[in-house]
Formats: structure tokens, sequence, C-alpha cells
């Protein structure tokens, strides 16, 4: 093998490392590569080959399949490697065996006995390679075999052994819920481990768990929330400290958890704002890790309920982030700002020149991050400028995809925010012309319908002058070459309806271009359609004006080689053309009357008028129509017999075989009640998934007789082979709730926040650059206009139907709603004394929302006795109210569970961890005396001078130690 280098491997090794390296071309490399395969697989099947040779073989068949290369011929010898004694060299076979095989490879059950033996085995380091196994190949049938072991590793006396179950755990829950759904209860025992890497790796999947129902773990916000503020006041190892921050990780995991429970539910949020906020204050912005924490914050406190001090330090937060000269930063805070303008629109406004700076930035990505935040803070008053702005840089970018997602985005701003229907015909047009066929068909029906259906008043002039004034811009674009299909539908169906309506042109000339557009466009059976029935409108409408028609060549030879097309469609309209034509004005008008096209057509779904045809022809012996559900009905067994016997009787001979199938059942055979057990019920066609119908087939009455009983294998799942059905999928309940429009007032303790960046504008910070007037101007459009959040009806209910009345009446209350949420955003906000930082009574709600939900009001009016906003999430908190300084203090001389049982010992699965914690939270007051706790919260700090007692008392007692704590939870639960 030759002399070894370094690292234990041998010099060819390292030699064909150093010459892929080197390698200047991919075809130089692959031959490298291809000449190593050939080696190995001629060495590897040699007799009795050293481990340590064998060793360094799978280790080069990794390298191998790391460059993209095919090692298939190498995965026995690792699977084999993993029986190994050898502490090392099964280490080896699991790492290469993890790296090649996946959770459907056939050789994953040559290993399960494997890890079986080796998840008991005394030596933890083979426990731990077998657990980081069973995470990468176990797959759903073999769950059950491993995990009965794996639950008992939660109890091993090795942390990273516990931590790595937890991991499993966690695994096995995402690729079957249902195979560890009464294991739930492992995951709130091992949040209070000892060790903060177990507790750590119990919050990915409690998170997942928290995600889909949140309301099952409402219990666990105070725990959450002390275990947050002991990492952030560093009473973690200095091991778990990144960049100089205490466990950020866990603090981002907590966060998000937090940001869940929070939603929604004032009762829980408020336990959160003072850690949050003391995290806010404490982080590092000068390191990414210190700025990542940061940002979580901030999307924490725009998801739980509002708190106006939370409010005003993360808009300094995001004031940092957008001055800042990253990209990166930038990024964070515009997606910070459309977070929080969900809760405060004006904060957008302190930020004006930093968007516009966004905007104009060369990076890409953070300009569509801008755009994103533009669409979210669009309004009436600047919806032209964002808008225009969003159409021209769709036209300046290739992307496809973004280029649909921005286009979908300005279509649907324009049908909310339209200042004028003029205006969105323009915008559409933009749109259209430049977005291609990637705009939605739907769209371009609701264009022509607005058009048609007009300002839905009875003002007929501004109704003719948006149609002639779309005529005109149709007649000006229809020239332009690549215009796509959906825009040439649109532009067909105007000039059809409303070409020659004012009078301006003439029908030869609109008839004229409709013949260039199916001309140009020969290979497009639908824009051709269109434009055939335009021709057809205009002859018709000048047939009924009692004007002389007069087809020209071109629409002449049109028509005829239309009559002859191999579409049918065409060839119909083609004829009906030619029909319409020859008629006079009278039918013509009858036929096509003009501007009929928002007319409600009355349909005769009963087609009464063919009842003396069908009378007519029930006397000359036709039969009676039976319904088809009458048709699939059931049917008497005894017909089958009849015609047996006919059949019987008519041939002396039979020569049919054994079994013989039973005729068709004819439909004029009336159905029959089910009278007795000889009737055949006939099961029709199911419209589910195969398995379902294989499962309806099996269990179906047979011809035999009803005595015959067939097993049931619905919903049975299969032990071994692929599964085909579970009936025990978890039901994901509905854990989103409306998030909160009014303010809190409530002091949360946060202390002073430095708010200098808020206070001082962008331009102010920066005096030696000077803002350009056209961003001044660009800012004023975007920003200056008034707050009203009205929204403009979708195009879909543009504008009313001159016949429908009750589309009316819909938008009267449409316009009703908008105006009460219009007064309500105008309300001023009283001005509030300044809070008391100890004062932990009920908030005051002001009126600061920026939008009231009409909805929310009605159903508050129709069941005043549901409150959603407070919610009892524990038997402890229906009683009374956490005592939140009480706690706060609490961190300073305690762990985070010193008075709960330590679950390791307790042989209870369930087990309730808010009720210790609320223990200890009601032991910890001022000299043990039980009702300071009320005393404190009947007192709502009214009087200046018990608040400032207060505050003098808490700093006391608040003592920072000293030392660090080596070893967090041990004497806690010692």
């Amino acid at each position: 093998m030759g002399s070894q280098g370094g690292f234990g491997q041998s010099k060819e090794f390292l030699d064909l490392v150093k010459s892929i390296g080197e390698a200047r071309s991919k075809a130089e490399e692959d031959r490298i590569v291809l000449h190593e395969i050939e080696t190995l697989k001629r060495r590897i099947t040699e007799p009795d080959i050293p481990k340590r040779k064998m060793k360094e073989y799978i280790i080069r068949l990794v390298y191998i399949e790391m460059l993209g290369h095919d090692a298939s011929f190498g995965y026995i010898h690792a699977v084999k490697m993993t029986h190994d004694d050898s502490l090392l060299l099964k280490r080896t076979g699991y790492l290469a065996v993890t790296l090649f095989l996946n959770e459907d490879h056939d050789l994953i059950i040559l290993i399960v006995n494997t890890i079986q033996k080796d998840l008991k085995s005394d030596n933890y380091l083979v426990v731990c390679a077998a657990l980081n196994a069973v995470c990468k190949l176990i797959n759903e049938e073999t769950i059950p075999a491993v995990l009965p072991q794996v639950v008992d590793l939660l109890g091993h006396s090795k942390e990273t052994v516990r931590k790595k179950a937890v991991m499993a755990l966690h695994r096995f829950y995402q690729r079957s819920p249902s195979s560890v759904t009464h294991l739930v209860s492992n995951f709130r025992k091992r949040l209070c481990d000892n060790d903060p890497g177990v507790m750590g790796a119990t919050l990915c999947p409690l998170f997942d768990l928290i995600t889909i129902d949140v309301n099952s773990y409402k219990d666990l916000v105070i725990s959450f929330v002390n275990i947050l503020k002991q990492v952030a006041e560093r009473r973690l190892p200095k091991s778990y400290d990144y960049h100089q921050m205490p466990a950020p990780f866990i603090q981002i995991k907590l966060l998000k958890i937090l940001a869940l429970l929070g939603s929604g539910d004032k009762q829980a949020t408020e336990n959160m704002y003072t850690v949050v906020g003391d995290i806010m204050r404490k982080c590092d912005t000068s390191s990414n890790i210190g700025n990542a924490v940061l940002y979580e914050c901030i999307c924490c406190v725009s998801s739980v309920h509002p708190n106006p001090k939370l409010l005003e330090a993360a808009a300094d937060a995001i004031s940092k982030f957008l001055k800042s000269d990253s990209h990166n930063l930038k990024y964070m805070g515009i997606d910070g700002l459309g977070r929080l303008i969900k809760i405060s629109p004006e904060i957008a406004e302190q930020h004006q020149l930093a968007v516009i700076d966004c905007l104009e930035d060369p990076d890409d990505t953070l300009k569509r991050k801008t755009f994103e935040l533009l669409y979210k803070m669009t309004k009436s008053s600047n919806v032209e400028v964002i808008v225009d702005r969003m159409i021209g840089y769709m036209i300046s970018i290739n992307d496809n995809h973004y280029k649909t997602e921005i286009a979908s985005r300005c279509i649907e701003l324009a049908e909310q925010f339209a200042p004028s229907n003029h205006w969105f015909i323009q915008t559409m047009n933009k749109v259209f012309e430049h977005a291609g066929d990637l705009v939605n068909i739907k769209v371009a029906h609701n264009l022509m319908r607005l058009i048609a259906e007009g300002f839905g008043e009875d003002d007929d002039t501004a109704d003719s002058q948006l149609r002639s004034s779309a005529v005109e811009s149709y007649l000006r674009i229809i020239g332009e070459p690549k215009l796509p299909s959906a825009f040439l539908q649109v532009i067909c169906w105007v000039l059809g309806e409303y070409g020659t309506t004012d009078g301006k042109y003439s029908a030869s000339y609109i008839t004229g271009k409709l013949c260039d557009v199916a001309e140009a466009h020969s290979s497009d059976d639908i824009v051709k359609a269109y434009a055939v029935t335009a021709l057809m409108k205009i002859y018709a409408f000048e047939i009924a004006a009692g004007r002389k028609v007069d087809v020209l060549s071109e629409c002449q030879s049109l028509i005829e080689e239309l009559s002859a097309s191999h579409s049918t469609d065409l060839q119909q309209r083609a004829y009906e053309l030619q029909a319409v034509i020859s008629l006079d004005a009278h039918a013509v008008e009858s036929i096509m009357p003009s501007d009929a096209s928002c007319e409600d057509i009355e349909i005769d779904k009963n087609v009464s008028f063919l009842n003396n045809y069908v009378q007519q022809s029930l006397e000359k012996g036709a039969q009676p129509y039976i319904p088809e559900n009458e048709r699939s009905g059931i049917v008497n067994i005894s017909n089958f017999r009849n015609e047996d016997q006919h059949e019987t009787s008519t041939h002396a001979l039979r020569f049919e075989a054994y079994d013989l199938p039973k005729p068709s059942v004819p439909s004029r055979i009336p159905p029959a009640t089910l009278a007795s057990s000889t009737e055949l019920v006939p099961v029709p066609e199911p419209s589910y998934p195969r398995e379902i119908h294989q499962a309806a087939s099996v269990s179906s009455v047979s011809d035999t007789g009803p005595s015959e009983l067939k097993l049931r294998l619905d919903g049975v799942q299969k032990k071994w082979g692929r599964p085909t059905y579970s009936s025990s999928a978890p039901s994901t309940s509905d854990s989103k709730s409306q998030r909160p429009v009014n303010v809190l007032t409530q002091p949360d303790g946060v202390g002073s926040i430095n708010s200098k960046a808020r206070d001082v504008s962008y331009d102010s910070r920066r005096p030696q650059v000077e803002v350009s007037p056209e961003k001044q101007k660009l800012a004023a459009s975007l920003f200056g206009g008034t707050s009203k959040t009205e929204k403009r009806p979708s195009s879909t209910n543009h504008k009313v139907s001159k016949t429908s009345s009750h589309a009316t009446d819909k938008s009267h209350v449409t316009e009703g709603v908008a105006l009460s949420s219009e007064i309500a955003a105008k309300k001023t906000t009283p001005v509030q004394p300044p809070p008391d930082l100890l004062d932990l009574g009920e908030p005051a709600v002001t009126s600061s929302a920026p939008s009231v939900d009409p909805f929310k009001q009605l159903e508050g009016l129709l069941d005043p006795s549901q409150d959603t906003s407070v919610r009892n999430y524990s038997a402890d908190g229906a009683t009374k109210t956490p005592d939140i300084m009480s706690l706060y203090s609490d961190m300073y001389t305690s762990g985070l569970i010193s008075n709960v049982p330590n679950p390791v010992s307790t042989d209870r699965d369930e087990f309730n961890l808010t009720s210790g914690l609320s223990d200890a939270s009601d032991r910890i007051t001022l000299g043990g005396n039980t009702d300071m706790h009320s005393t404190q919260i009947s007192n709502k700090g009214s009087n200046p001078k018990e608040s400032l007692d207060k505050d003098a008392l808490v700093r006391q007692m608040g003592v920072t130690p000293s030392t660090q704590n080596p070893n967090l939870f041990r004497d806690l639960l010692s």
C-alpha cells in the first residue's frame, strides 16, 4: 500500500486526492475517477483483505460518490463493516452506509438487526453511532422495530445519548406522525432535562407540534419564558456561547415558539413582554448572530398581541438595519418593516427615504423585497406610483416566474385601489402588452366585463367615453407585433362590441382591422374565433341600423377559408356569419341586439317548447324518457330468470359454457322495491381513488347470494411492503387565530429604550448626503398621501350590472363598511400619562389600531359571551394571574424548575409542568407572604409613592450572582 500519509491514510489515497484537485478539466477528472473505480473493483473483491485496508477502500468509495460517480458495487462491504466489533470500523461503516443508502434502499433490511443490537450496547459511542443511522435510514415500515429501544434511551445516563434519542423520535414523527403520537408526553418531560443540550433538542419537535395545534401547549408558555430568561441572563455554561451571544440558536427557537403561542392571545402574550424586551436591549448588533436574534425578536413582536414599547423598540431596530451598509441587514429591515406595517402603518412613513434607496439599489434581491413591502403598503393615494414602478421593473426582467408574480400583483392592486376605470384599463393594457401570455385568462374576462358594465350608474355619457377610449387605445395597439393571445381576445371583443358605436370609425375600417388580426394569427384558432364573432357583431349592428353592408374582399376570403377549416368551431362561426348577413333587419336585431352583453339571458331548463313534439312522439310509439337515477337504480333479479327461461324455450339444444354471464338489463325496466333477499343491488362506479375503489369492490354483494361472507380488507395497514392506507392520520386543527387590532398600553417593565434613532429622521442622520428633488417627489407620492385604507371592490364586482339590483345593494354595503373603518382610523388617541413599570393591572385599550374588522364586531354583537383574546390555558391560569415580577426576581436566585419533580424518576406519563412552575412563583414572594400577590395586583399603580417603593424593593432583591453556574440544572433537580 505504500508509506502512510497524513491522518492515517496511504500515500496512494493522498495522491488520488491531489491529482483530482489538480485536474484542469472535467474530462481529466472523470478519467482519474474511472481508473480509481476499476482499481477498487479489483481490490475490494480480493480474499482476506486487512481491516485497515478495507476501511480505506470504504472511505475512497465515499470520496467517489461525493464526486458524482456510482460506487454501488461497494455498498454491501459498507454494510458488512457495520457488523464489526471494532468501534472505529463500526463508526466508519455507519458513516458510509448513511451516505450511500436512502430509506427505501433494498439493503436497509440487512442492518436493522445490527442497529437493534448496537442500541443495547454498553458503549455509549456505539449507541450514538446507531442512533445516527436510525435518523438517516429507518423508514416508516421499520420504525416499530427500533421504537421501543429508542424510547428506553431517553432515560440513559449520558446526555449525548438522550439528545440523539430525542432527535430520533423527532425524525420518526416527521416520517410517520401516527407511530409516535402516544409519545408526545416524553417531549414535555425532556424539556425539563438537567442538560441544556437535551432541552434544546426537545424544542425542535415541540415547535412542530405547536405549529399544528397551538391550544394544546398554552400551558407551557411560562416554562418557555423562564427558559428564555435564564438563557438571556447567561446562566448556561460558557460552551453554549457563540460569538459572545448566550446560546443564540436556543433563543431563536424559543422566540419562534413564543410567537406561535402568543398570536392572538393577550393573556399568554403578557408573560412574554419583559423577556423579549430584555433580549432586544441586550442584543449585540455588531455580529451577525446578534442581528439574527434581534430580527427574530422583531418577528415575535409582530406576531404576538401588540405592545407599544416593544413596537417602538422593534421600529428602532429596523431603523438600524435600514441605515446599514450591508445588503443583508437592509433586507432584514425591509422584511421587518413589512411585518410591522400590518400593526402600525405609520412606521413605514418614518423610513420612506430608506425604502426609496432600497428600491433603486442594484441588488436585485433587495429590490424584490422592497416591491413586496410596497405591495403591502399600497393604498388608493399611492397605487398609481407603485403599480407604475412595478410594471417598469416587470419590463426590465427576463425571469418568467417572477414576471408572472409581479403581473398578478399589479392586477390585484389595480382591481382593489384603482382611482378610475380609465386608469384601470390603461394599466391592464400595459400588463397584457408586456407580460404576454403569463397573465391568467380570467383577468381578460374581468376586463371585458368591466368595459361592458361601465361605471354601473345611470351616466351613459361616462360609459360611452370609457368604451370609446378603450376602442381608440386598442386600435393603436392592434398593429404592434407579438401581442399575447389573451390580449388579442380582449381587443377583438371590444372592437366587435363598441367599434362602431360612437360613429367615429366606419364598419369597413373596423372589419379590415379584424381581418388583419385573423390573418396575422392564422395558427391561433381562439383568436380567429374571436375575430369572426366580432365581424358578425359589426355586420349585425349595421344591418339592424338599416345601413347597407359591404363585405370586404379580404373578409369574404376569410369566410371562405374558415368554411373549409378543420376546426368545427371555426366552420360553425363562418356559416353563422354568412347566415346573419342574409337575414333582414328585424331578425338580426332580435338575434343579436346592440350592447346586450350584460343583459340577463332567460334559460328554460325544462325545455317546455318541446312538449308538443314529445307528446306526438309518444303517441307514435316512442319509449318514454327514464331519468338517469332510475336507470342506475335497483333492478329485480327475476327479470334475469324470465329471460333465461325464454331463451331456453326458443332453443332446443344449449351449447353455452358453465356460469354464463347474465345479459344486460334493459333501461325500460322500471325500478323495483327491495322486498326479498333474492334481489341484486348493482354497485355504481365510484369516482374515488384507486385504493378505495378496490376496497369497495371487495365488500360488494356477489351473485352467489347473501349468505356468503367475505373478508373486508379496507383500512388495514400492511405490516411489510409499501403502505397503502392508514386510518390514523393526525387531524390538523385550525390553529390560526385572528390577530388583534387594538394596541395595548400595558406597562411591561422593559425599561428605558433608546429611541433617538426613531426621533431623528433619515436625512438628518446623513447631513452630507443631499436628497434629490426626484427622490423627494417619489417619497411624497408613496408615503405622503392620506392613510385611508379603503379598498376598491375586485374586478369581479368592479362595476355593477345595470339589470342586477342585488349586486348594487352589495356594493352599498361594502362602501358602508369601508366608511366605518375610515372613521375609526381617523379618531385621535388621547395622550396617556407616563406608565408605571410595576403596574400589573388590566391594560387600557386604545383605538390606535390601523383598521377594525367589522365582521369581528358583528361576531361580538351576536355572541358577547365569547372572548377569543383571553384564554384560560391551564387550571392555575383560570383562578389567578401569574405574577410576572415575582417570576422575574426568582431568576436571580433559582433555576428554571426548582420545584418541579424529576420526570425521570416518576412513573406517570402525563406530566404537568406548569403546576410546579406556578408553585415556585407563588413561594418566592416577599417574606413568604402569599397575600403579597393579591395586594400587588389590586393596587393598579395610581399612587406614585407605592410604585417607587415597589421598584426599590425589586431592585434590592434582584442581585445578579457574581459567579457563573457551571451546571444549570443539576442543583435544581437534586
